[in-house]
């Protein structure tokens, strides 16, 4: 009689011999060249976690606090190694925490994959003990889900899985497993998914459209980019500076954007969007032609859509059709995977400058300077800004760190200040805006980036709804960087209840505990800078730590993010106070 260990290597090699269904998924994992799983265990998933412990050399499983956390980890993870995350929890609750995970991964184009245990097949409808209609809820917010009922469906299944997941627009995969299907055996084999019949995740770029493109953008006498994640996901940073470079034309980023075109190259003007910089949101209503890479058009970024760049003529380079014509009309839509598209442009491309065009930039930086920056950066307030931590953090990191944030002030703050060297090292919640987002992701971006320092940015609202992870990370010594800029306010809703509702602060003042007595009583390290004199030192000390390091910046209570968009205001209505 075969021993399990080679009835493992056995189902590893493909060969056809009967194991359970919970085996089968491990070997899954194993052949998608999964290491890493986050989750929490439960009734319903309980086989499979059994089967993980004796899987423990090959597949590391990261029990997070929440499950919710596992998602975030899983995304964390994703956006830092362009790999696939992986998630898992049982039926029930379990299942229905991964839901903001799943839309967060969603509206962000993030693959991850959770998987999720179920009550057996014979119960489905029965409202048996933790069963939810997990397929039914996250329908919604998955790119794909599919619920397992045999065990012998288990390797197609996944195989697809991994495949919607990483594939053309990235996104969230879940797969629920019903009990039954994962104590049965059948014969494993497993193959690959390359294709899935009716989906096209890769249009074929069009040569006449990207003629007819290159022809509008030499022509252009005030030409500007705005590049999104696009450029992040199709691994397309070299083809995006090579294009900048070649043709001359300022560039600017979007939120999720950031990082794809170092933040010091000289055409890189900064960021578009309802807190970005002045020069790149007025003049997007004064360039003659306007080329979208990799970026949706969204809200946040576009104001009023009805003024919105009525002036130029609209180039959008798109993965994902769906996007096209979605909010903002265009002229031309060039389809397909950036790194392809821009590959086939480049050659057709005049070699160009936009000297007088440029210039125009960094006149509305100066005035940005003299308004905002300067003050976020140099101030001579008493009390401590969200702008000169982000600085300092430039400073001990020599740009090279991972940066993670959370959802407010202090991401806007961030986003606008923090200075990249290297891609993938912005790491936040764009398009769902979820708070709790940033502990656990920068739990995932450390285990995916291990040789690189990796700081979560974080404010104290967003901090105490994840704040359990600092367990996770005590115990597996994950050495994350992690900075509260404490306010003790909702900073973000208080600024706008500042602005727009009569400084009627309605529950966004918070009585905070003291956050370095509870880091240290997770065994992490931790301090708290009061004075701007201590500030430096604080940094430079955290940054210099091999272990995780907890770092509480009291900073001033009622500060503004300027530049700001009023909602539904359009972009060239931009207010620098």
């Amino acid at each position: 009689m075969e021993t399990v260990k080679a009835k493992r290597t056995a189902a590893s090699n493909k060969v056809g011999i009967k194991i359970s269904g919970a085996e089968a998924l491990i070997h899954c994992l194993l052949a998608e060249g999964v290491d890493l799983i986050y989750g929490y265990p439960g009734g319903a998933i309980m086989p499979v976690y059994d089967e993980l412990y004796k899987f423990q050399d090959k597949l590391t499983h990261v029990l997070t606090r929440h499950e919710q956390a596992a998602t975030h980890a899983a995304q964390g993870f994703a956006r830092v190694t362009g790999k696939v995350g992986v998630a898992m929890a049982t039926s029930g609750p379990g299942a229905t925490n991964l839901v903001t995970g799943l839309a967060d991964a969603q509206i962000d184009s993030t693959p991850i994959i959770c998987i999720t245990g179920q009550v057996p097949r014979h119960l489905l409808g029965s409202d048996a003990f933790q069963e939810t209609d997990i397929i039914g809820i996250s329908t919604p917010v998955t790119k794909w889900n599919y619920q397992i009922t045999k065990a012998s469906e288990i390797p197609e299944i996944m195989a697809r899985a991994f495949y919607i997941a990483r594939s053309g627009r990235p996104g969230p995969v879940l797969i629920d497993i019903t009990k039954n299907a994962q104590f049965d055996e059948f014969e494993f084999t497993y193959e690959p998914c390359n294709g899935v019949r009716s989906y096209k995740p890769v249009p074929k770029p069009d040569p006449a459209a990207i003629e007819t493109a290159a022809s509008l953008i030499n022509s252009a006498k005030r030409p500007y980019i705005v590049f999104g994640q696009g450029i992040i996901l199709g691994e397309a940073e070299a083809e995006l500076k090579a294009f900048v470079e070649k043709s001359g034309i300022p560039a600017a980023w979007t939120i999720l954007g950031l990082s794809a075109l170092e933040t010091d190259h000289p055409l890189n003007v900064g960021m578009v969007g309802m807190h970005g910089n002045y020069g790149p949101n007025v003049l997007t209503n004064e360039c003659d032609v306007l080329i979208a890479i990799g970026m949706r058009f969204d809200d946040r970024v576009t104001g009023n859509l009805a003024t919105y760049a009525k002036q130029a003529k609209i180039v959008h380079f798109e993965i994902d059709p769906a996007e096209v014509n979605k909010n903002v009309k265009v002229d031309i839509a060039v389809l397909g995977d950036a790194k392809e598209t821009l590959s086939q442009i480049l050659p057709l491309i005049d070699k160009n400058s936009h000297e007088e065009w440029l210039s125009e930039f960094h006149k509305k930086y100066e005035e940005e300077y003299q308004a905002v920056i300067d003050g976020d950066l140099n101030p001579t307030k008493p009390g401590l800004t969200m702008g000169e931590v982000i600085e300092e953090i430039n400073l001990a990191s020599k740009n090279e760190a991972v940066i993670v944030t959370d959802v407010g002030q202090h991401q806007m703050i961030a986003c606008r200040y923090a200075k990249f060297n290297q891609t993938k090292s912005n790491i936040t919640s764009g398009g769902l805006g979820t708070m709790g987002f940033a502990l656990p992701a920068a739990i995932g971006a450390k285990m995916g980036a291990q040789e690189r320092e990796v700081v979560a940015i974080i404010g104290d609202g967003g901090y105490q709804m994840n704040i359990q992870e600092l367990a996770t990370i005590f115990q597996n010594k994950t050495a994350v960087k992690i900075v509260v800029l404490n306010n003790d306010h909702l900073g973000m809703v208080r600024q706008w209840q500042e602005l727009f509702f009569e400084s009627r602060y309605a529950s966004t003042v918070m009585t905070n505990p003291d956050f370095v007595k509870i880091a240290e009583g997770y065994y992490i390290k931790a301090q708290r800078v009061e004075a701007r004199e201590d500030l430096r030192s604080a940094v430079e000390e955290m940054m210099a730590s091999d272990e995780p390091y907890f770092l509480e910046v009291r900073v001033e209570k009622e500060d503004n993010v300027f530049p700001m968009i009023p909602s539904g205001a359009s972009v060239s209505d931009i207010r620098l106070k």
